[in-house]
């Protein structure tokens, strides 16, 4: 057991790293939908897959965009995931042709979540843990389980709170 905080064994990502990393994943899942229709759409997991998912829906000209909110963070310790707003019903189906992004998998209890709800949606994350690999389809970057990432919007010169709490 490591006496270090989760800080301090950190990966830095900035905006331009983040930029080209999810079109790296964009390029992979070029091609890799269903065969008659491609991908249908984009639903990014709030709120760490937003920026990914909106750069892979540019990449792949996907145009249909809608998001699925889960939280399971609670600044930097993770709990249950709850769901808090689900996509478009009659879009989603079960899931087929449809991309699910998210920017990182940790453990995997946020895309445990959605892909039970969406059993045959394709997941993809552009950074993956080991505990929650098994769970994303598609990523680009496999980080160690102790390694706390720093997104950019999350960073300053130095940590900045976000202006309405911590969660």
């Amino acid at each position: 057991m490591s006496d270090r905080l989760p800080h301090e064994k950190g990966f830095h990502i900035s905006w331009d790293q983040i930029h080209r990393d999810s079109r790296a994943l964009a390029w992979r899942l070029d091609g890799q939908g269903p065969k008659d229709t491609g991908w249908r759409a984009v639903v990014a997991i709030t709120r760490g897959g937003l920026a990914p998912a909106m750069i892979v829906a540019r990449e792949l000209d996907i145009r249909t965009v809608d998001t699925v909110s889960v939280k399971s963070y609670h600044h930097q310790s993770q709990g249950e995931a709850e769901l808090l707003k689900a996509p478009d019903a009659a879009m989603m189906g079960d899931g087929e042709g449809i991309l699910v992004i998210d920017d990182l998998v940790d453990t995997g209890k946020t895309l445990e979540l959605v892909r039970n709800m969406y059993p045959k949606a394709h997941f993809a994350t552009v950074y993956a843990k080991p505990k929650g690999r098994p769970l994303v389809d598609t990523f680009i970057t496999e980080v160690s389980q102790d390694t706390w990432i720093f997104f950019p919007w999350d960073m300053a010169l130095q940590y900045v709170e976000p202006y309405r709490g911590t969660d």
